[in-house]
């Protein structure tokens, strides 16, 4: 690692972007991170020197980039498309300033190439014409859905106690599930792989699944019977709501809406083959994640004396 490289990972205090500073950090870089000064960091993300501000503060976004060689953008949970547009474009500003080497968008969820009329998409394409139009060597990651979502307070527990599966997909849909330790290992191939820039790569895991597929994954990680249940949108939002509000919520129960107008897109399977070409990694397969996990930690009365 040369000594003059600096590393900034946009949204550090989250899932995603705390699991792409752990992996940084893990491998001996220099990470600064870049969060909003409000709000608790997800569990177990790194402490790495954070600068607080507003992606919407160009000036606090040219303080995080200042000496920066390599960054990683995630973007706020937001998706009103002129705050997204402000977003992007200062983080175009502060990076030329920086004369960046590498910059990795993670879209954090597919893209269809035309209008949805659902923010959580149009928004990210965007950000992402943004980035790729601004002559930045930007790589760009869309990611499937991820795997860490089913170990949270609005699946855990019903899959620890019930063997349920609940989720807002087409119950044909095939999806690549990714982990949050997958998403960052391809976040660090694409900072440093030569010949990416202006990439787009469709990334996610090595099986593309519908949801009885899924559960059988599940099953065979559990040890045990699990059922997959399609599950009404607004019922994920109303979960999901009551951990990151029902604005944010609302927005990323977008993504669900469209998918149940859209039951056989293949947007969210993955190109595995140009993944493993392109970033040198292979990911882990859903049965080998399922379990690995803690699920215990679900179940009612657990941690109590």
């Amino acid at each position: 690692m040369p000594e003059s490289d600096n590393y900034l990972v946009i949204g550090s205090s989250g899932f995603q972007g705390a699991a792409v500073a752990r992996a940084l950090l893990t491998a001996g870089h220099r990470v600064r991170g870049f969060a909003r000064g409000t709000g608790t960091p997800a569990p177990g993300a790194p402490e790495p020197a954070t600068v607080h501000g507003d992606l919407a503060d160009p000036d606090s976004v040219r303080e995080a980039f200042r000496d920066v060689t390599h960054a990683v953008v995630q973007l706020p949970l937001h998706f009103d498309a002129r705050l997204i547009e402000t977003y992007a474009h200062n983080v175009v500003t502060a990076a030329r300033e920086a004369n960046v080497r590498r910059l990795v968008y993670n879209t954090n969820t597919p893209v269809p190439d035309t209008d949805t009329s659902y923010a959580a998409y149009d928004t990210r394409r965007i950000a992402e014409a943004i980035l790729r139009d601004s002559g930045l060597p930007v790589v760009t990651l869309r990611p499937p859905v991820y795997l860490d979502n089913t170990f949270s307070p609005w699946n855990g527990p019903e899959l620890a106690e019930e063997g349920v599966l609940s989720y807002p997909l087409p119950a044909d849909l095939r999806v690549s599930w990714l982990s949050h330790d997958d998403l960052a290992a391809a976040t660090v191939a694409a900072l440093h792989r030569e010949g990416l820039e202006r990439a787009t790569l469709r990334i996610g895991g090595p099986e593309a699944v519908t949801g009885a597929e899924l559960a059988e994954e599940f099953s065979r990680g559990m040890g045990r019977p699990i059922a997959f249940r399609p599950q009404e949108v607004g019922e994920f939002e109303s979960r999901l709501g009551r951990v990151i509000g029902p604005e944010a919520a609302s927005g990323v129960g977008g993504i669900y809406h469209w998918l149940a107008g859209e039951p056989d897109t293949e947007l969210f399977v993955a190109d595995h083959d140009t993944v493993r070409r392109e970033l040198g990694i292979s990911t882990t397969p859903i049965a080998r994640w399922v379990a690995a996990q803690p699920w215990h930690v679900w179940l009612q009365g657990a941690g109590t004396s």
